[in-house]
């Protein structure tokens, strides 16, 4: 057998016998023996070197994580297969949230799969298509209310307050510190495929709980001698939905980036810790800057992200463009979602097709050969 074959054989092993997320890190995580296993193989994301947009950014050593290859392609599902799971375990039978729609998907494909019932409310009209696909396609129960985001947590919560004894309801939002514990995973994988913690770590904000979970999950793991050091925090909130760097609600919130467009993030007491604890900062970029970044990623680096994905990298672009970013610093930048997400951001963005006849010499004529 040759040496090659031997080392297929070797990896084809290793990939089946891959341990399930919270098995992984369980150490870290608040799961026991009696946690049913659930899992839709969430984590495990790719991290990846952007060389060529960090030469044009002036940061070489520019990481991004991906988080658009999770099950329901964000970020979202780390938390939810935790939250969930611990729903499982205590006996609960149905789970309720508000969304934007990254988290509606989630919590409607992994209720799914431990056969709960999912409730969702969301701001109507204000739902990029694909997350709302997603969560009816689950089947989840979806109300659509008139009003924002913060109206909608502001209702599951009320609603998670009154419910009937014989009906409960497990709120799955970020504001279930279930939920946090489980992103706290982005961080360790961060830090296991650097090889140690990066020097900063760009994330967009938006409820502000992702930002807060990288943050715990980076000081849990130097905490236990994993890494010597933690990263600087940077959070890129969208200028018309920037309620922490104004240091005011936002009461409509607009922003091209549908999953940060929250007003009144549910984690911001968190998310500031996380920023002054790590000596960083949380700033603004406007949806121009975001939409730029959203095509440079897909044109550059091959990388499908929703809008709010590149938030992270516009800002990055930002500091490095006022001299205000190390230029030899390793820099992680978190993409939170996939680009199908949101197909009519996609589809305004992209470059349209051209029309030829069905020969060689037309297709030859519409290329300019």
């Amino acid at each position: 057998m040759s040496d090659v074959i031997r080392q297929l054989r070797h990896e084809q092993h290793t990939v089946r016998s891959r341990p399930r997320l919270l098995h992984r890190y369980e150490a870290f995580l608040p799961v026991s023996e009696s946690t049913p296993p659930l899992s839709l193989g969430e984590g495990f994301t790719p991290l990846l070197h952007a060389r060529t947009l960090g030469r044009a950014i002036g940061c070489p050593q520019l990481f991004v994580k991906f988080e658009g290859t999770n099950p329901t392609g964000s970020f979202k599902d780390r938390g939810m297969v935790l939250a969930v799971a611990k729903a499982m375990e205590g006996g609960a039978k149905a789970v309720i949230c508000a969304s934007t729609g990254n988290t509606a998907a989630s919590a409607a494909a992994y209720g799914a799969a431990a056969g709960m019932e999912v409730i969702v409310v969301l701001p109507a009209g204000q739902t990029a298509a694909g997350k709302l696909l997603q969560a009816q396609a689950a089947g989840a129960r979806v109300v659509a209310v008139d009003g924002n985001f913060d109206d909608a947590l502001r209702i599951v919560r009320e609603l998670v307050a009154a419910a009937d004894p014989r009906h409960p309801l497990t709120l799955v939002n970020s504001v279930n510190p279930l939920r946090l514990e489980g992103q706290k995973t982005g961080a360790f994988e961060v830090c296991d495929d650097l090889g140690g913690a990066p020097d900063y770590l760009a994330i967009p904000v938006g409820n502000a709980g992702n930002i807060s979970a990288y943050w715990a999950g980076f000081t849990a793991y130097r905490s236990a001698g994993m890494v010597e050091t933690a990263p600087v925090m940077l959070g890129f909130q969208a200028e018309g939905a920037a309620p922490l760097v104004t240091g005011q609600r936002v009461e409509h919130p607009a922003t091209v980036a549908t999953a940060i467009r929250i007003g009144d993030p549910a984690s911001a007491s968190l998310a500031r810790r996380a920023r002054d604890e790590s000596g960083g900062r949380i700033d603004a970029v406007s949806d121009e800057q975001i939409l730029d970044a959203y095509r440079d990623l897909a044109r550059h680096e091959g990388l499908f992200v929703e809008p709010a994905s590149a938030a992270s990298v516009a800002g990055i672009r930002q500091l490095a463009a006022a001299g205000e970013i190390d230029p030899g610093a390793t820099i992680v930048c978190v993409l939170t979602g996939h680009g199908l997400k949101d197909p009519d951001t996609a589809k305004r963005n992209a470059l349209p097709p051209v029309s030829a006849s069905a020969t060689v010499d037309g297709v030859y004529e519409a290329l300019g050969w």
